[in-house]
């Protein structure tokens, strides 16, 4: 394989729809998505209602990457190998002592191979890899806090009350029927959680299919969100963007359940047919479906018998783990973690920022100093590398982290958004990561600050 990606080399294009190619206001879609979660477990399992009631300072909790251990009520962060590097219970951090007490010297955590071989969900754990789910982590651990203050056993019975807030929200009718407090409130101002692609990205998409590139949108968001998110960030034409677009695709299975696969359905008035098709025959808006039946649909298109996709995602268990492990294309992680360790926003972004957000209209949260979940985490340290202590704390290991180690291990290249690489000519080389090079090897334009200073030290 070679040593650089180049976008030029490749015969389709594909794209996640949120945080990849949308790009949200971390902060206040965060607090919404907090909001809703919470709202239905006071307002519909009877809760506390102190669950609601935020400072600033609560966000520093929030953090990518995390693993909630469903029986005992702990939150993990772990290293490539599975030791396990800090930890929480409810929002209490664990000392190195107690941590080698619960989880023996080695700092083992027990589940990690059926986590890092198959990414699926279990009903003994949850791992927290995308900003829809995340502001769960920090309601997760507050949710302990209270059984424990209340008195309460903490076993993984407060976790079915977490699933049903989850789908309260985001079950595929909640758009239509405004149900829940997530949609309703980002239909009424778009604005203020969506960032609308910059000029670069469109003329960026425009001049890959002028190319002869076939462009894809694959989102497990559905239909009728999938047009409002669009329309507002790529305009009322977006769809000339795309060759494909599919929605409700529900990933990671659109990829991974094979030979189960399900079928492709088309689309009238956002509601899926209920028959579905054999396979796919010609390029449209479909729903569901499967890799399998796109990758014939794509060798018709290309006239390729083998043609090379890349997808960008954010996701590792949605996007970047089944994309390279089932359907073998090439994959591009944007992650917006970097930002947050010195990695420059683009042009594009800030000049985007300054319209959208003026400084007037910054909320009395931002002043008082909320984090963002991409920044780093006084409380859990960076998303790349962490310190791992052994008892007794004299001596310190850094390692990278579960997620930096996927990162390098399933993608061919990282990104903080696509805004970074959309004025870059199509044939530009990136270097891409490998197992032979330094670990800041595949991140542009440059690797985050802890990746650098681990380097720094290991030489």
């Amino acid at each position: 394989m070679s040593e650089y990606f180049s976008l030029s080399d490749c015969d389709v294009i594909g794209f996640d729809l949120d945080h990849t190619l949308c790009r949200y206001h971390l902060k206040e879609t965060s607090r919404l998505i907090y909001e809703s979660f919470a709202r239905y477990l006071v307002e519909h399992k009877g809760y506390d209602k102190d669950l609601l009631n935020l400072t600033p300072a609560t966000w520093d909790f929030c953090f990518k990457g995390l693993v909630v251990d469903l029986d005992d009520g702990n939150l993990v962060k772990l290293a490539e190998d599975g030791t396990v590097l800090r930890v929480t219970h409810g929002t209490h951090d664990l000392s190195t002592e107690e941590i080698i007490k619960h989880y023996g010297p080695k700092r083992e955590w027990k589940h990690f191979n059926s986590l890092n071989t198959s990414f699926t969900r279990s009903a003994k754990y949850y791992f927290y890899d995308n900003y829809f789910d995340l502001p769960g982590a920090l309601l997760c651990g507050r949710v302990v806090d209270m059984l424990h203050k209340r008195g309460n056993e903490v076993n993984s019975d407060f976790w079915k009350d977490m699933v049903a807030a989850i789908d309260h929200n985001y079950n595929t009718s909640a758009f239509k029927e405004d149900a829940g407090t997530y949609f309703p409130s980002v239909k009424r101002d778009p604005g203020r959680y969506l960032q609308p692609c910059s000029d670069s990205v469109k003329t960026w998409l425009r001049s890959m299919k002028n190319a002869g590139k076939v462009l894809l949108l694959i989102t497990s968001s559905h239909s009728d969100y999938c047009r409002l998110i669009c329309e507002h960030i790529l305009g009322k034409d977006f769809e000339e963007l795309f060759d494909v677009i599919i929605t409700n695709a529900l990933k990671p299975g659109f990829f991974s359940l094979v030979p189960q696969q399900r079928p492709f359905r088309t689309l009238v008035n956002d509601m899926e047919e209920s028959e579905g098709l054999p396979s796919l025959d010609k390029p449209g808006w479909y729903s569901q479906g499967n890799w399998p039946h796109l990758h014939e649909l794509l060798k018709t298109m290309t006239g390729k018998p083998d043609p090379k996709v890349v997808y960008f995602g954010d996701s590792m268990r949605s996007d970047m783990f089944p994309a390279s492990s089932f359907g073998k294309w090439e994959t591009v992680m944007v992650v917006e973690e970097m930002e947050g360790e010195g990695v420059p926003k683009s042009d594009a972004a800030k000049s985007n920022e300054a319209q959208v957000e003026p400084l007037e209209k910054k909320g009395k949260f931002e002043e008082q100093g909320m984090k963002s979940p991409s920044a780093v985490s006084k409380q859990w340290g960076s998303y790349f590398v962490d310190v791992h202590r052994s008892g007794g704390g004299d001596e310190e290991i850094q390692k990278l982290t579960w997620c930096c180690h996927c990162i390098h291990k399933y993608s061919a290249m990282a990104i903080p958004s696509v805004e970074h690489i959309a004025d870059l000519p199509l044939d530009y080389k990136f270097p891409r990561f490998s197992p032979d090079k330094p670990c800041t090897t595949g991140y542009y334009p440059r690797p985050p600050d802890s990746l650098l200073r681990r380097c720094e030290s290991l030489s």
